[in-house]
């Protein structure tokens, strides 16, 4: 009864201390302190009702034991963590987002491939991902470079349209401009279209952010080496190792949550002078 009165006690207090930081003037500590506030009081209800209503391990381990489980598997998390993020869906990542640019720039530049590589695109996009990855496990091998074709696939067209689009978003006026200015096509790209562009670029880049991680550690379910957050994930719901398999989500959020706030906080300062950043500052 006690774990439960002081599960209440929690929501109460973090009622109150994020009521107050939501009527004190937007800065950047507030900012900051209620997303702060509002994740401890989530850890802290989530152990005393875990406690509470004698909830099995099993079925739901409290904070705390996942936070042991943690300190004491950091060499294993490290491994899969190199394994899935760094080598997988880093590489993947670079590789398919690369190959998106250039091939968006090219379409841009020979308008007839966007009436025949865009629904090519399209149809790719729309492939289960779930079918394609052992395909793709069975091609280039268990390692890490058949998880990188994955997230190559998954990030691929998501990073086309949106450049393709930020391609298109500059007016006739402005193009006409730069025809005063006797600029040739790869001038014209590079003063005015790519800037224009940069928005709809970030945006791809952050949609594929959480979709490199996604695809990698799934990848890793239809075929790994002993290592990798798919594989570990997998073998320990088999071994009922559950504080284990959230020590292994936390691993994943935290390291999804720095790579898309790492493109956010590049795509603020190369585009501090777009008028969507500036409206935000």
């Amino acid at each position: 009864m006690g774990w439960l009165v002081g599960a209440l006690a929690a929501w109460l207090m973090g009622w109150q201390i994020n009521a107050r930081l939501a009527r004190r003037t937007t800065s950047r500590a507030t900012s900051l302190a209620g997303p702060i506030v509002f994740g401890l009081t989530v850890i802290v209800i989530w152990e005393c009702v875990v406690h509470g209503l004698d909830i099995s391990p099993i079925l739901l381990p409290p904070p705390s034991q996942i936070a042991v489980t943690f300190a004491g598997s950091l060499p294993i998390l490290w491994r899969d963590f190199v394994q899935t993020v760094i080598k997988g869906a880093l590489t993947g990542y670079v590789l398919g987002c690369g190959a998106a640019f250039l091939l968006a720039v090219a379409i841009d530049r020979f308008p007839f491939l966007q009436r025949g590589l865009l629904p090519v695109g399209s149809f790719m996009a729309a492939l289960p991902i779930i079918g394609l990855a052992p395909i793709l496990v069975m091609w280039f091998g268990f390692d890490w470079q058949s998880k990188a074709a994955v997230v190559v696939v998954m990030v691929f067209f998501p990073m086309l349209v949106n450049t393709v689009e930020g391609l298109q978003d500059t007016g006739p006026m402005q193009r006409d401009l730069m025809r005063t200015y006797a600029a040739g096509y790869w001038k014209t790209l590079l003063k005015l279209r790519l800037p224009a562009a940069m928005p709809f670029i970030f945006n791809g880049l952050k949609i594929a952010t959480t979709l490199a991680l996604i695809g990698a550690i799934v990848a890793e379910f239809f075929g790994s080496p002993t290592k990798g957050m798919g594989f570990r994930i997998s073998i320990s719901v088999g071994q009922l190792a559950m504080d284990l398999v959230w020590a292994e989500i936390v691993v994943a959020a935290i390291a999804g949550s720095a790579f898309y706030g790492g493109i956010a906080l590049l795509e603020k300062a190369l585009t501090f002078w777009h008028p969507s950043q500036r409206s935000r500052a």
